[in-house]
């Protein structure tokens, strides 16, 4: 879930803070979402583009605050990894919790995006970054529970993350104490966020009770004195889905809730009660700064708060910078080279922009870039399998898989990371890898029926087609929308499509792996069955991943890279065809809400849906028929 709240960010002075009562101020310095954003990224805002983030100006940033205030604390909500390159040695050199320890973090917490490589991948990290010898934040997670069998032993790699996790020393809880002020630092999963995380191999408790529980132990073991929740669990305008809220107003004691997971932007704090909630959006664009002091009724008021843009006007921190150098360096050695690819290689250059990744998923309509994405799927397996290769009549691109965009002007091989950066393959590395499935060509039809009827009610389940061409209209009866389809060829040549015929399909791992749900999310009404070549369903969709050679998979990423370099060089340089400029009639979204549009071309679920109706109002109305002559006969006994 993703939820973006914009505005001018506005500043205020933070006091120095030097007194040691235990009535003084506290200064709490806070990030979220950082998504392994080491380097600074170009944003679109109201007065232009602009360059932000990056971990070099963030410790400049912290510092500049802790030379105000030493003791102020600094922590994080989760998900400070995956999102960039680096995430690629996310298991070898853990490098998100070892910058966080060079940057001075006191504490972060879980978010679901730390268990992308599963519960060993994670393991490994947490070993790496101890190995490191640096010093490491703490990490608090109080609701994270290891399943046991029906024979009570937990699976070998859920034992594993168990291992790493005591070898680290996570925590339900920290206390530090600040200016004589005892400081209760506590970490929760939120039920969205952990659902995010189907394949962690834990479970996580349910954050109200458990955060009542934790506060509790805070308040009456440890006696501290301010209880912050560093929250995976995010707000939301629809206050039914603000679980920081819900988690405020259920439980009492919590004086703080950052709040992680909806890449939120507060221009001002949320006071639920005596709870002060705070977020201070994405990707390290900004550090949060709230100051902190009790009233007279010992509750903890809000002095400050401020936003400081991390931008040009803070000077990088040299040691930091090298940090990430090295990073960088390590990532093109055990990761790139593979690939026959750079970190900072310019893949070909755009004369335009794509739409902006906060516009993207908005409306349901094509886009560009899921043109773009779904086209390099199909030429990277063409050109990888030569004159042995067979048709592909469609490539799956859905959007909750994209992860920004890309802008005018040069593209290199880390923005394409960035936009399409998720998972990891069998081969443990990072990257979805691209499969191959069969579905029948009436499957073809339900896949656009989903888009087109699912998308309102999940809006991260969008689908962007290349190779079909389909119209829908939002009017329409529920997995009746779609009111015509066929294949499209890239120059825009369409043919019918055979309902019995087995069609090639690609996508990525998770992408395809998804389809079968399909049935479970229409209510058993729509099915897609992924095939192999014979038309049996596949059991193992491993199986179906397409290699490079021997060994390597072909990673989503990777396929958009080969399709950038493969345009018409100008200058020795790629360009951006202007035909990704514009959609191309792939996706056809009508609102016509004339009845006859409504109601012509049903499909044979709503005939089916019609005959059920019809046979009902057949069946009422020979029962009233009967009653009313019922009637007629009592009334003429009466008469006589």
């Amino acid at each position: 879930m993703f939820i973006f709240i914009t505005s001018i960010v506005f500043f205020m002075p933070i006091p120095n803070g030097s007194a040691d009562t235990p009535g003084d101020s506290i200064t709490i310095l806070f990030t979220h979402d950082m998504h392994d954003n080491l380097l600074p990224f170009e944003v679109e805002r109201e007065q232009g583009k602009m360059t932000v983030g990056g971990y070099a100006r963030l410790s400049s940033a912290i510092q500049e605050q802790r030379s105000k205030d030493p003791d102020a604390i600094v922590v994080d909500a989760g998900d400070f990894s995956m999102g960039t390159l680096f995430q690629t040695v996310f298991t070898s050199h853990g490098p998100s919790l070892t910058m966080l320890g060079q940057m001075g973090y006191d504490a972060t917490t879980f978010g679901n995006h730390e268990f992308d490589f599963r519960a060993d991948g994670l393991a490994e990290s947490l070993l790496a970054a101890k190995d490191s010898g640096v010093r490491l934040p703490g990490i608090v997670m109080s609701n994270m529970e290891f399943p046991k069998d029906e024979d009570g032993k937990i699976a070998a790699d859920v034992q594993a993350l168990k291992e790493a996790v005591d070898a680290y020393g996570v925590k339900d809880y920290i206390v530090l104490e600040r200016k004589g002020v005892k400081i209760g630092i506590f970490g929760l999963m939120g039920e969205e966020a952990a659902g995010n995380a189907p394949m962690s191999g834990v479970t996580f408790r349910d954050a109200v009770e458990n955060a009542k529980s934790t506060v509790a132990a805070l308040k009456e073991k440890e006696g501290v004195d301010l209880v912050i929740a560093l929250s995976h669990s995010g707000t939301a305008t629809d206050p039914s889905k603000s679980e920081d809220e819900r988690l405020a107003k259920s439980v009492s004691g919590i004086d703080v809730i950052i709040s992680g997971h909806s890449h939120t932007t507060l221009m001002e704090p949320i006071i639920v009660g005596d709870t002060v909630i705070v977020s201070a959006g994405e990707y390290g664009e900004n550090l949060g700064i709230l100051n902190i002091s009790q009233d007279s009724k010992a509750n903890w008021a809000v002095n400050q708060y401020q936003l400081r843009k991390i931008d040009e006007s803070l000077p990088a921190d040299p040691v930091i910078a090298v940090t990430i150098e090295d990073y960088k360096q390590t990532i093109q050695e055990e990761y790139l080279n593979r690939f026959g690819m750079e970190f900072d290689e310019v893949l070909a250059v755009s004369s335009f922009d794509f739409t902006p990744f906060t516009e993207l998923g908005v409306e349901q309509r094509e886009e560009p870039i899921g043109n773009l994405i779904g086209d390099a799927f199909i030429h990277t397996i063409r050109e990888l399998e030569g004159s042995a290769y067979e048709p592909i009549a469609a490539a799956v691109v859905p959007y909750g898989n994209i992860r920004d965009s890309f802008s005018k002007g040069p593209i290199t091989v880390a923005d394409v990371f960035k936009v399409y950066s998720l998972g990891v393959g069998s081969d443990g590395s990072s990257g979805y890898p691209l499969l191959d499935i069969y579905l029948t060509g009436k499957e073809l039809k339900t896949v656009a029926e989903v888009d087109a009827s699912i998308t309102p009610i999940m809006n991260e389940v969008q689908l962007y087609i290349a190779g079909l061409s389909y119209t829908f209209n939002t009017n329409r009866f529920l997995f009746n929308k779609v009111t015509d389809i066929q294949l499209q060829s890239f120059d825009g040549t369409k043919e019918e499509i055979d309902d019995e015929k087995l069609y090639r399909v690609v996508g990525g791992l998770y992408s395809v792996q998804m389809l079968p749900y399909v049935n479970e999310k229409s209510f058993g009404i729509l099915s897609v069955v992924p095939k192999n070549e014979d038309g049996s369903p596949v059991t193992d969709f491993e199986d179906r991943i397409i290699y490079m050679n021997e060994q390597q998979e072909v990673k989503e990423w990777y396929a958009i890279a080969n399709y950038f370099k493969s345009f018409e060089k100008m200058d020795d340089v790629a360009k951006v065809p202007a035909y990704y400029e514009h959609a191309k009639d792939r996706k056809i979204v009508e609102h016509d809400a004339n009845i006859l549009a409504v109601l012509t071309k049903p499909n044979g679920i709503i005939l089916t849906a019609y005959a059920v109706l019809l046979t009902f109002v057949g069946l009422l109305a020979l029962l009233i028929a009967v009653l009313l002559k019922k009637r007629k006969r009592k009334l003429g006994k009466v008469s006589v």
